[in-house]
């Protein structure tokens, strides 16, 4: 079964960190490119961190700098840590694999981060 099992996030001081956890089920991580997505209320969806092609990182500019975006190939995850964070980092957090043949897109369940002022 094809699934992204997402841990982490909840309620943290502005200029405190966290980290986000993603455990891929069911893909072959090479055939996807795989991150996260944030959305806070009354905004769209936006990218927020994605491995592409296994090598590659891109960042959304609001986040360069603070975040960093690993894979643990051992435990087929994907790890996302955010830096000195503001409070509009408060977002629903959500892991994604996109398919490199069909772009077909797999969600996880949603992460709620919080940060306080």
């Amino acid at each position: 079964q094809v699934q992204l099992v997402e841990s982490g996030g909840g309620l943290v001081q502005a200029g405190g960190s966290l980290q986000l956890s993603c455990e891929t089920r069911g893909i072959i991580f090479s055939d996807y490119n795989v991150g996260w997505y944030r959305q806070a209320p009354g905004k769209q969806r936006e990218l927020v961190a994605q491995i592409v092609g296994l090598s590659h990182t891109n960042y959304a500019d609001s986040v360069k700098g603070r975040a960093t975006l690993f894979r643990d190939s051992y435990k087929n995850t994907v790890i996302l840590e955010l830096n000195s964070l503001k409070p509009d980092d408060t977002a629903l957090y959500y892991c994604n694999a996109r398919s490199h043949f069909d772009s077909r897109d797999i969600w996880g369940q949603g992460t709620q981060v919080t940060v306080s002022s």
